[in-house]
């Protein structure tokens, strides 16, 4: 996405302002989300060690910021993507039962990115993951579960309205669950984004299922790793996929604004069949991925959401580098200027 600069935006609160209301945002919505789930709070790491499969590669293309660690023979660390497959170990190393789970703050850096309003170096959401039965691997379960988490997006929007009540409450009293195969019959000619923007648009805020397999046109929504999410199981639609991204419509871009990405996390027969289609088979052989296909770890739903993307969208920012401090191109820095975007 090209670098968006609003006509005639005026931000809602000063500065010094925005990071009072950062810290309320957050404080609010964590505390609504380990309620809504019963989730419990966990330290996480900045790094892991390479080779073990516990980083995330997300679409399959993005390099992990690496570095070398001289006390232990010079072995390489990679800074986290996410933290979807450490949280499923975690929640077994914890023993942690069915209907309970964990979340935590994940940062990380991803020098691939492309910079623009929604974009940045800098990564940070919370992580969560909730330990499930495996009957629970199901459609309806999934859409019970986002309900869940939209519930304390609207509850805190609410919260945002009390404190400063000119910045009016945008989202709607639902969410609509739409596939991508049927959005892609809807808005046939459009590229993906421009199908997540007509829909969230039409329909405020949209839990758009089944991210990663082929769809009719032979090419996925988008792109996403084998190996955590289950993008491959059928579902009750008659489509597949147990997973799927939280979008909503964020009038001040006109634009769709994706604030989730989260879903049923695969079994060992999913993970099998997924590492076969992106021909990867050999990733079974990393000890994350043997301990899940020998049944060791247990089934789970989870995802993440954006911290920076929650502030911005609650407080109709125009962009994220109005709630974080980033690194950001001198050019894109002076544009944001002239339009009355100040950059922190």
């Amino acid at each position: 996405m090209a670098l968006i600069l609003p006509k005639r935006y005026k931000r809602k609160l000063l500065p010094e302002t925005t990071e009072v209301a950062i810290k309320m945002i957050k404080e609010e919505f964590q505390r609504r989300l380990a309620d809504e789930l019963n989730l419990r709070r966990v330290t996480a790491p900045l790094f892991v060690l390479s080779g073990t499969g516990l980083n995330d590669d997300l679409n399959g293309v993005e390099h992990p910021v690496s570095f070398n660690i001289s006390c232990i023979g010079g072995r390489k660390a990679e800074v986290v993507h996410s933290l979807a497959k450490w949280k499923r170990m975690k929640l077994g190393a914890y023993g942690i039962d069915a209907g309970y789970g964990l979340y935590t703050d994940m940062n990380a850096i991803r020098a691939d990115e492309d910079l623009d309003n929604l974009h940045s170096l800098y990564v940070d959401q919370w992580d969560w993951e909730r330990t499930i039965k495996e009957e629970d691997r199901t459609l309806e379960f999934l859409k019970a579960t986002v309900e869940k988490i939209y519930e304390a997006l609207r509850q805190t929007e609410a919260t945002v309205y009390k404190y400063f009540p000119h910045i009016t409450p945008r989202l709607p009293e639902k969410i609509t669950f739409i596939h991508t195969e049927e959005l892609l019959k809807q808005y046939p000619g459009m590229t993906a984004s421009e199908r997540e923007s007509a829909a969230a648009k039409k329909y405020g805020a949209i839990f758009l299922i089944g991210i990663g397999a082929p769809l009719s046109d032979g090419k996925p929504h988008d792109g996403r790793a084998p190996d955590y999410d289950d993008w491959s199981t059928p579902n009750s639609d008659g489509y597949v996929g147990l997973n799927g991204d939280l979008i909503l419509y964020d009038s001040v871009l006109d634009r769709a604004f994706e604030l989730s990405s989260m879903g049923i996390r695969v079994s060992p027969e999913s993970l099998k069949r997924q590492l076969e289609i992106r021909g990867c088979t050999e990733r079974s052989e990393l000890s994350f991925h043997k301990a899940l296909l020998a049944g060791e770890l247990p089934y789970s739903i989870g995802g993440g959401i954006g911290q920076s993307r929650l502030c911005m969208f609650l407080l109709q920012k125009a962009h994220i580098g109005e709630v974080q401090a980033s690194i950001w191109p001198e050019e894109q820095v002076e544009a944001c200027a002239a339009a009355g975007i100040e950059l922190l």
